[in-house]
């Protein structure tokens, strides 16, 4: 097991953000991903539009998995609308 810290922007909209973050805890429970902390950074504006998007809402977590989990989820998250952009860091 890795740590790995994941960044993640959804689209403003409450709805949007709600999907996206069932998505995203559900994948993580599924692949049995230790998180560790997860915090909502709120909405703030991006450098570039995304999607026809000007502003996004920031989650940020921290987790313990392997490294195949993050290539499966990661194909699982390109796919979903609800999320503009994503990131797995390794630590």
């Amino acid at each position: 097991m890795r740590n790995y810290e994941f960044t993640v922007i959804f689209g403003t909209d409450d709805e949007m953000t709600e999907k996206g973050l069932s998505l995203v805890n559900s994948q993580f429970e599924g692949e049995k991903a230790e998180v560790s902390k997860t915090e909502d950074l709120g909405v703030r504006t991006l450098a570039y539009p995304i999607k026809k998007q000007t502003k996004g809402h920031y989650y940020y977590y921290e987790l313990s998995a392997d490294a195949d989990m993050v290539n499966k989820v990661s194909a699982e998250f390109l796919l979903d609308s609800s999320i503009l952009k994503f990131m797995f860091v390794a630590k």
